[in-house]
């Protein structure tokens, strides 16, 4: 039986590794932000893990493990490494396999990361999400320890979490639910992707954590399958039809330059872009073969799911009426959450 803390463990992988880690037997300590109910072996925390004084309370106990799904600036990660390192027989280290360059061929764990090679200095300038991520693990690597294990998950969905594209289904489903146009870019449609179930990537971390063969390793967990951004939606617009009985619309634009505009360039430039298929050879080696979920039967039951009891998140509005722009639709102002984004739609609807 294992002491395991657990960062920020309350979304798409985190819900699913806390209720194996449970089921497995451990003890489990999980942070966040709202009242939740112990239960089992599971402790809830509540606080925010990203606050000094709460983390230097959490930091006075020592953990068998560690697992870290907490977002940092590569700055903040560096201030709190030690500590983290000093208080955990393993720290699993949730980076991202957005950290990886552009490859021809499937992804390895030795692959070119962008921080390895990218030459472009206004992306360098910055702290942006793939690239932060390899920096960070690079403060792994040269820590002068070896008790963390990197994961690298890539695009991971469960019932409230489907993405097309850089879109989250609060910007593509909503819109083809509410009767307006799906709007896609040809050169994001056209790329491979790998979108793999989020209780499969808590299966594998599970496998992982206490495994001293994952002791200062870094692993990509993500299904090998893969599939074009055109095909994942070519199949969201039949399964909606199949359920609804209404066909979602959809404009297909000849390139993503305008979606830049209103969305996080880099994400798209330096992730959505590039061709994603992975080899997972190495993480294999340590836990053994394992047949992940279908991609489509694994979206058709969540999509299934969501439709009978949907959940929404915010509205990003600016992208909204850049859509509504490109289709000469209007989105309702009663569906636009608070004033002032009723009047920032109107405002680029109109004048863009």
């Amino acid at each position: 039986m294992m002491n395991i803390l657990v960062l920020g463990g309350t979304g798409a992988m985190g819900v699913p590794l806390v209720e194996l880690l449970s089921q497995r037997g451990d003890n489990v300590y999980v942070t966040t932000r709202s009242q939740k109910k112990n239960h089992e072996n599971v402790t809830y925390i509540c606080g925010n893990a990203k606050e000094q004084a709460f983390f230097e309370k959490l930091m006075t106990k020592n953990y068998d493990a560690i697992v870290d799904f907490m977002v940092y600036g590569t700055e903040e990660l560096h201030q709190r490494l030690k500590c983290l390192l000093e208080r955990t027989t393993q720290y699993v280290f949730f980076s991202s396999s957005r950290c990886y360059a552009e490859s021809n061929t499937p992804i390895t764990e030795k692959s070119s990361r962008l921080v390895d090679v990218c030459k472009d200095p206004e992306y360098l300038s910055i702290d942006e999400y793939g690239l932060a991520k390899g920096k960070e693990e690079n403060l792994l690597f040269d820590s002068g320890k070896k008790n963390w294990t990197i994961i690298r998950p890539y695009i991971t969905y469960n019932t409230y979490r489907l993405q097309l594209g850089v879109y989250e289904k609060e910007d593509w489903l909503r819109r083809a639910l509410e009767g307006r146009t799906i709007v896609f870019p040809e050169d994001i449609a056209s790329k491979r992707t790998s979108l793999t179930y989020g209780p499969d990537v808590a299966g594998a971390v599970v496998d992982l954590v206490g495994n001293e063969k994952a002791y200062g390793q870094a692993f990509h967990i993500t299904t090998d399958e893969s599939h074009t951004w055109g095909e994942i939606l070519d199949f969201y617009c039949k399964t909606i039809e199949e359920k609804t009985g209404k066909k979602p619309k959809v404009r297909i634009v000849k390139d993503s330059n305008g979606l830049q505009t209103v969305w996080n360039p880099w994400q798209i430039r330096y992730d959505r872009l590039y061709n994603r298929t992975f080899d997972n050879s190495k993480i294999e080696a340590v836990r053994g073969r394992y047949n992940y979920k279908s991609t489509f039967d694994g979206l058709e039951e969540c999509l299934d799911s969501f439709l009978k009891n949907s959940k929404w998140l915010g509205m990003n509005t600016k992208y909204e009426a850049w859509c509504d722009r490109q289709t000469r639709e209007f989105t309702p102002l009663q569906e636009v959450p608070g004033h002032r984004n009723k009047l920032r739609y109107l405002k680029w609807r109109i004048i863009g």
